[in-house]
């Protein structure tokens, strides 16, 4: 059992990250970020690449270690936290099929698996799986195999896994990247109803685009620094991001990177 009943006013966030320090391949690339995602809360997380943004996803997941700082999940010290259950993530952008085949039911009916059932699904898995595939208008698809799609319903597959789970927060790294125009607004519609639902949703970003109406606050990274942390900066362009350099090194390697590869 969850505490979700509990009211988001007065619930402890979904989460919080005190003075985060972490570093990759021996360069630090977070310095004592501080981020909290309460309860209901869509935080838009904002910054140029190289910046940390997905290193502070990376994070909360465990798929990298805090060298400083702690982390809490609904109240529950890291080390503690067991109902992952009540997490979805969605990575950043990858293809789904990874070269193994598989149907689009399958791949999303993986979100569905623990330690507990690795083999076995019910009924209510069923159903969840099937409702995260209308929620982002893949369920006349799901039988079809999951290398037969475009890059962007793959996305939205991954998408759908994540919200298979039902989860209590999403979170999601690069959602937009490199997706067409119909799934960047399947995307948008998807989140509106997680918004609804109450759901806590952390997003990696470059812009908002067309979630900035559903942002309640965007924190923007500088160098592993939060330089912001308040109402989403105005929708005109990294420029206008809070503490963008407006120096471009267009020469240099980092100009030519993958988005998000250095985060």
């Amino acid at each position: 059992m969850t505490d979700t009943a509990i009211p988001a006013s007065t619930a402890p966030p979904a989460v919080r990250l005190t003075g985060g320090t972490a570093a990759l391949g021996g360069r630090t690339v977070l310095r004592g970020v501080d981020l909290k995602v309460a309860r209901g809360e869509v935080v838009a997380l904002l910054g140029a690449n190289g910046s940390g943004k997905s290193t502070v996803v990376r994070t909360l997941v465990g798929l990298v270690p805090l060298t400083g700082g702690h982390i809490e999940l609904f109240g529950t010290p890291y080390a503690k936290f067991r109902d992952w259950s009540r997490v979805g993530y969605v990575p950043q952008r990858t293809t789904a099929a990874a070269g193994v085949p598989a149907s689009v039911r399958e791949v999303v009916a993986s979100g569905r698996l623990t330690r507990r059932r690795m083999f076995r699904l019910g009924g209510d898995d069923r159903t969840a799986v099937d409702e995260a595939l209308d929620a982002v208008g893949m369920l006349d698809r799901a039988r079809d195999g999951i290398d037969a799609l475009s890059g962007g319903q793959q996305q939205r597959v991954l998408i759908a896994r994540a919200l298979a789970r039902r989860p209590d927060l999403l979170i999601m790294d690069e959602p937009m990247a490199g997706v067409d125009l119909a799934s960047q607004e399947v995307l948008a519609e998807t989140l509106h109803h997680q918004q609804e639902e109450g759901r806590s949703v952390l997003l990696v970003l470059h812009e908002l685009g067309p979630l900035e109406p559903l942002i309640d606050r965007a924190v923007v990274l500088r160098e592993g620094c939060v330089c912001h942390d308040g109402a989403p900066p105005p929708a005109t362009g990294q420029h206008a991001l809070p503490g963008h350099d407006h120096v471009h090194p267009h020469a240099d390697d980092h100009h030519n990177a993958r988005p998000g590869l250095l985060s």
